[in-house]
């Protein structure tokens, strides 16, 4: 076991150890923290003077949100999609159609049509995952793919979606500042960070909970083994069919929060490149783990923004980081915890009353009450 390791280890017993008041008195001061951020503009993580820092955290907040809906896709359920895009572009589509004036809808208040957004991209994952989530591994992931590229060509080539020229004064929340002007505006990152956020701890507790019910634990018996989770009585499909629309659901939201703060859609940000760096947040901060793909989420949307002179280059040094963490580290920086099999193990030890002990290698020893192993 590496010192990393064991640190993670420790820090993980650490807070399970902790009760719900404990854990909550570490939690609410990190919350706090993180709310403070675009206000504070700590020195060593403002950006460059190029960008402004509060809309820099709005963007990383976004791909939190996004990689945390992927996630569910790719982490819990173990579905490969390369085509995430393609939910998100429905998203923000779905919020210009229903607040610009360009558009021929009638128009709604910007917080009615987020889920509207959310329930329109939950259709779009019944369309495509009714007759695509039979299939397996790259076909699959071609398949979704091909989702994607439908969605930006639908964009390029359907009139009421107005291709390059777009969707201009896309609504937002209401609300003004003391000077009469928008509180949401695409100016001023703060609110539309801290709204962000808020939703973001939302959709984690929601999350959580899918991940500690019987839901959760199909999504892992599938993603480890799919033939062994039906022979076991699992409706793969049904479950399938529940990630792929909740992931949806959470893309869809993503987009409209995104054309709600850039206040203007077209169809430049809805290509393949842009759903590699969305699956690349989830596998960078390990797949299945929610802290860690939120932090991956962060790590690709922070770094080109702190560092504008290599945000041209940013597909190259993830592709490389990438390689790289596939080859000495594949299951992530923070890399999902096999629950299921540590609950089984719990269990037994509180059955038996045995102590265990699990090895550097994994094998797992037990010791009975007087001190003996077998």
């Amino acid at each position: 076991m590496t010192t990393a390791t064991a640190k993670r280890r420790s820090l993980g017993e650490w807070w399970n150890n902790l009760n719900r008041p404990q854990q909550w008195g570490v939690l609410i001061p990190v919350v706090v923290l993180v709310y403070a951020l675009p206000i504070l503009n700590p020195p060593i993580l403002t950006t460059e003077p190029g960008f402004d820092f509060p809309i820099a955290m709005f963007e990383v907040a976004r791909y939190a949100l996004i990689a945390i809906g992927l996630n569910v896709v790719v982490g819990q359920a173990g579905l490969l999609d390369l085509g995430y895009v393609g939910f998100f572009a429905v998203g923000a589509y779905v919020a210009a159609l229903f607040t610009s004036p360009d558009s021929v809808l009638s128009k709604l208040p910007f917080l009615a049509v987020l889920p509207i957004a959310m329930a329109i991209t939950m259709i779009f994952g019944i369309i495509l995952g009714t007759p695509t989530l039979r299939l397996r591994g790259d076909y699959l992931a071609i398949v979704t793919l091909g989702f994607g590229e439908i969605v930006r060509l639908l964009a390029d080539n359907v009139d009421p979606l107005r291709g390059n020229q777009g969707f201009q004064q896309v609504g937002h929340p209401p609300g003004t500042n003391a000077d009469g002007t928008d509180l949401f505006n695409n100016t001023d990152g703060v609110p539309w960070y801290w709204l962000t956020v808020t939703i973001i701890i939302v959709i984690l507790f929601a999350v959580g909970n899918l991940e500690r019910s019987r839901v959760g634990r199909a999504w892992v018996a599938i993603r480890d083994d799919e033939d062994a989770a039906s022979i076991m009585g699992v409706n793969t499909f049904k479950f399938k069919i529940w990630a792929f629309v909740i992931g949806a659901a959470i893309g869809g939201l993503s987009g409209a929060l995104y054309a709600g703060q850039l206040a203007f859609v077209n169809n430049q940000k809805f290509d393949v490149v842009t759903s590699m760096l969305f699956l690349a947040a989830v596998i960078l901060g390990g797949s299945g783990n929610k802290v860690g793909v939120i932090l991956g989420a962060i790590v690709v949307a922070y770094i080109p923004l702190r560092f504008l002179v290599i945000a041209e280059y940013k597909f190259l040094i993830f592709g490389v980081a990438l390689i790289v963490l596939m080859i000495f580290r594949p299951q992530g920086l923070f890399g999902a915890r096999q629950r299921l099999l540590t609950y089984g193990r719990l269990a037994y030890q509180r059955l038996l009353g045995k102590g265990e002990q699990i090895s550097s290698d994994g094998a797992m020893t037990t010791e009975d009450t007087a001190g003996g192993k077998r």
